[in-house]
C-alpha cells in the first residue's frame, strides 16, 4: 500500500536513514509506526533456533509494511532489517488510524493488500507443505516473474542461492541442486552464475 507521502508528512511522519542489515524491528517488538518506504528495499523474516532463515516478504520503494499489527494488539512474529541503505517514513499508529478514518479510500485498499498477502501466504504455506523443491522453487520463480510484470519472457532473477532457500524454506545445498536438475531439464538456465528464468 502507499499512503501520498504529502499527507503523511503533513500529519507529522518523519523520514528515518536505515543502513544495510539495520533492524527496523525485532521479533517480539511492539509495533507503534506505520512505515512507508521513500529509498531501499526491506525484508521481513524468522529465524529458527537453528538460526536458519526464513523470509515472509519484501517491499521496495512506496510499500508500507508491518501494517496489519496496527490493527490487533499483538507482537510483532517476524523481524524487519533494510536489505540496502534505506529512507523509511515512520507515523505514529495513532495518527495512522486517523488517516484511514479521513480517507477511506485508503481503508479500501489497505483491505485489498491485506486479501492479497493473506492469499499469497496460503500459496506459500501449501508449496511448503505439499510440494517438491523443484516446485516450491518454480513456485517462487513463478510468482517473481509474475511481481515484475514479465511472465512470459526469460529474465534474470536478481536473488542468490542462499536467498532462493531462505524464501521457500529449503537448504542451500537443496536449492543449488535442484537448479543444477531444473537447468538439465531446461527450465531455467544458469549464464555466468546468474539464474534466467
Amino acid at each position: 500500500m502507499q499512503i501520498d507521502t504529502d499527507i503523511l508528512i503533513t500529519w507529522g511522519a518523519v523520514a528515518k536513514k536505515f543502513k544495510k542489515g539495520e533492524f527496523i524491528f525485532h521479533e517480539g517488538d511492539h509495533p507503534k509506526w506505520y512505515y512507508q518506504i521513500l529509498e531501499g528495499t526491506v525484508k521481513m523474516f524468522n529465524t529458527n533456533l537453528d538460526g536458519k532463515e526464513f523470509t515472509q516478504l519484501e517491499f521496495k520503494n512506496g510499500r508500507s509494511f508491518g501494517e496489519p499489527l496496527l490493527f490487533i494488539d499483538e507482537n510483532y512474529p517476524s523481524a524487519a532489517v533494510a536489505c540496502q541503505d534505506s529512507i523509511i517514513l515512520k507515523l505514529p499508529k495513532e495518527i495512522f488510524l486517523e488517516i484511514l478514518d479521513k480517507y477511506p479510500i485508503y481503508q479500501k485498499q489497505m483491505f485489498t493488500l491485506f486479501a492479497k498477502r493473506i492469499y499469497s501466504k496460503t500459496i506459500t504455506a501449501r508449496e511448503i507443505v505439499n510440494n517438491t523443491p523443484e516446485s516450491r522453487i518454480k513456485s517462487f520463480l513463478d510468482d517473481f516473474k509474475k511481481k515484475s510484470n514479465k511472465e512470459t519472457e526469460k529474465i534474470e532473477i536478481p536473488y542468490t542461492r542462499q536467498e532462493i532457500a531462505n524464501y521457500t524454506g529449503l537448504r542451500v545445498e537443496t536449492v543449488i541442486r535442484t537448479l543444477s536438475k531444473m537447468k538439465a531439464k531446461k527450465i531455467v538456465q544458469i549464464v555466468n552464475r546468474k539464474l534466467i528464468y
